[in-house]
C-alpha cells in the first residue's frame, strides 16, 4: 500500500503540509478533500515526487519513496493525472500516450501495444488518435491524460481534480473507469472537489485544513454536517 508517515512538504521555505498521514491500499479510492489550498494538490505534488518532502517518510509496498525523483517513482509503478492536465499540446494523441512510457522501463518493442490498449478505454480518443492535443475538448483532454497514464499499467495512480471543467457525460465516464480500476485491484488516491463525485467514486476520505489531516474515514461517514464545516465556501 502507499503510506505516508508525518509528511512535511512545501514550496521553498513555505511549509505547505504538516506532520501528513494516511495510506491508499490496493483496491481502495482515497479521496483527499477541503477548502482550496489546503494542500491537497501539494501532497499529490509530494507522492509524485514533484515536491521535495521536507520531513517525514513516504512508502510504496516495500519501497521508500522519500528521496527518490519523480520518474523513479512513476518506474515503481505509480501513475500521475496532474490538475490542468499536462497534455502536450503540440502532439497527436497518439504521440501524448507514447511520451508517457519513456522513462518507466518498458521496452520500447512494447509502446504500440500499450498505446492501443491504453486508446480502448476512450473509443472517442481512439478515432482521432492523429489529432493534435491542443485541438481537443476539455473532457477530450482529461481522457487522453487518463490513457497516457494507464498505458505504463499503474498499481498507484494519482489523480489530481480529474473532474474540473469536463462535461457531465465524461464525468460518467471517467467515475465508470476509477470503479474497473478499482475492481482491478489498483490504489487510487484522488484530489477532488466534487462531493458528489467523490461520494460516487471512493471508498476513504482524508480531509486537510492548513495543511494538517483533521478527519478520516469511509466516505459513507462523511455527513452533511461535516460537509458544511470542513468544505462549504
Amino acid at each position: 500500500m502507499l503510506r505516508l508517515e508525518s509528511v512535511e512538504s512545501g514550496y521553498g521555505e513555505s511549509l505547505v503540509l504538516r506532520g501528513v498521514s494516511f495510506a491508499v491500499s490496493p483496491g481502495r479510492v482515497v479521496c483527499l478533500m477541503g477548502r482550496n489550498g489546503v494542500g491537497k494538490t501539494t501532497c499529490a505534488k509530494t507522492v509524485m515526487g514533484e515536491l521535495k518532502c521536507k520531513a517525514g517518510r513516504i512508502q510504496w509496498r516495500e519501497h521508500d519513496l522519500t528521496r527518490l525523483m519523480p520518474h523513479q517513482r512513476a518506474a515503481l509503478g505509480i501513475g500521475y493525472v496532474p490538475q490542468g492536465r499536462g497534455i502536450f499540446p503540440f502532439l497527436t494523441v497518439e504521440e501524448n500516450v507514447t511520451v508517457g512510457l519513456e522513462g518507466r522501463g518498458i521496452p520500447r518493442r512494447l509502446w504500440p501495444e500499450r498505446v492501443a490498449e491504453a486508446l480502448t478505454l476512450f473509443p472517442g480518443l481512439e478515432a482521432i488518435r492523429e489529432r493534435k492535443g491542443g485541438a481537443l475538448s476539455g473532457g477530450q483532454q482529461q481522457q487522453l491524460a487518463l490513457a497516457r497514464a494507464l498505458a505504463a499499467k499503474p498499481e498507484l495512480l494519482i489523480l489530481d481534480e480529474p473532474t474540473e471543467g469536463i462535461q457531465p457525460s465524461i464525468i460518467d465516464e471517467i467515475a465508470d473507469l476509477i470503479h474497473a480500476l478499482k475492481n482491478q485491484g489498483l490504489a487510487i488516491l484522488l484530489v477532488e472537489q466534487r462531493i458528489d463525485f467523490a461520494q460516487q467514486v471512493a471508498d476513504e476520505f482524508v480531509m486537510l485544513d492548513q495543511g494538517t489531516v483533521t478527519l478520516q474515514g469511509a466516505v459513507y461517514e462523511l455527513t452533511d454536517s461535516l460537509i458544511l464545516e470542513y468544505l462549504s465556501a
